[in-house]
């Protein structure tokens, strides 16, 4: 077989949302920072074509790069590519990268506990991974620091009117809403009309609302629609339904690592939640991550939690991603049947 380009990769998915991670095959990017390589990345978009589009990706997967870090206490780096964006830090993600290093062998496991600190373009995450039997069961990742944004803001939404949302920032940006008020149970038979009405709020708030990050000018758009169900107590805190909706449209498998982040600062913010609970977030499938407040910090003068998520993440196979010399479409392709406008 002949192939003028070879990327080897791992897949992943961490409860059901896909994370593919690149392992070879592919030189890191010029860039003094973490955040330079994800720049150029972004606006290259040579390698995210080739394996995000089709007929290697689709709109289902993410896809992370690993990259030699740049800060001296982090033992690996990696760069987010997904359908859209190339973001600061996802939550999915960090747990498939984290499953991929310690089941591939890439980073020695210790067993019953692997401590990891892990670069992503956003800043520096602690990884605490729980292993039994030379398996990572378990993801316990300490997110960048988390803040609400606007709250009850008044949004006008094409064919639905107005509706009251929040924003916040989990790591990546959120437009929140209340998927009761909104008519959703965050059932499967629903996932096709919130994928839709997500992205119409979510380019709604970025027109009206727009996102500002204290510490990051370069993050000026809101990514995400977070469809966040009633909250019910636990022994330890609290449980609910979310889904989020991703750009171009389609739902989050997992309860998204970054979504948790924010709806937990949010309820901070509120009163709602106090440091040490947790709250269980429950996917569309059912899927379950857990967060914790662990700290409170600020971000410039935006009060902000450190929280931590957790979940489980498995591999699910080794592939080599080729390109023939002849083939028309080395850069893939995207059709509006799933890719959307």
């Amino acid at each position: 077989m002949r192939s003028s380009k070879t990327i080897h990769v791992i897949s992943a998915h961490a409860e059901g949302e896909v994370g593919d991670v690149i392992v070879g095959g592919v030189m890191p990017p010029p860039g003094e920072t973490l955040w330079e390589q994800r720049r150029l990345i972004a606006e290259d978009q040579t390698l995210r074509n080739f394996v995000l589009n089709e007929p290697r990706g689709g709109v289902f997967r993410h896809v992370n790069l690993l990259v030699p870090p740049k800060h001296p206490e982090a033992d690996a780096a990696w760069i987010i590519m997904e359908p859209e964006d190339t973001p600061p830090m996802s939550g999915s993600n960090s747990i498939c990268v984290s499953t991929v290093l310690l089941d591939g062998g890439l980073i020695p496991m210790q067993e019953p506990v692997t401590h990891m600190t892990l670069e992503a373009p956003g800043g520096l995450v602690r990884v605490r991974a729980e292993c039994k039997d030379g398996k990572a069961e378990r993801i316990f990742v300490q997110n960048l620091p988390s803040f609400a944004g606007q709250l009850d803001m008044s949004l006008d939404v094409e064919g639905l009117g107005k509706i009251t949302v929040d924003t916040a920032y989990g790591g990546d940006s959120f437009v929140v809403v209340d998927a009761k008020v909104l008519g959703f149970d965050i059932v499967e038979s629903e996932a096709k009309d919130i994928a839709q009405l997500g992205v119409k709020i979510t380019n709604a708030a970025n027109e009206q609302l727009g996102f500002h990050h204290p510490e990051n000018p370069d993050w000026k758009h809101i990514s995400f629609c977070a469809f966040c169900g009633p909250l019910s107590e636990t022994e330890t805190g609290l449980t609910g339904k979310s889904a989020v909706a991703i750009q171009p449209g389609k739902v989050d498998r997992s309860p998204t690592g970054t979504a948790v982040s924010a709806r937990m600062a949010l309820m901070a913010a509120r009163g709602q939640m106090q440091q040490g609970q947790t709250f269980e977030a429950v996917s569309i499938i059912g899927s379950r991550f857990t967060g914790r407040i662990l700290d409170t910090t600020t971000v410039g003068d935006q009060p902000a939690i450190i929280p931590e998520i957790s979940g489980r993440g498995w591999v699910t196979g080794i592939h080599q991603h080729m390109l023939d010399p002849s083939d028309p479409w080395p850069g893939g392709y995207r059709l509006r049947d799933t890719w959307g406008a």
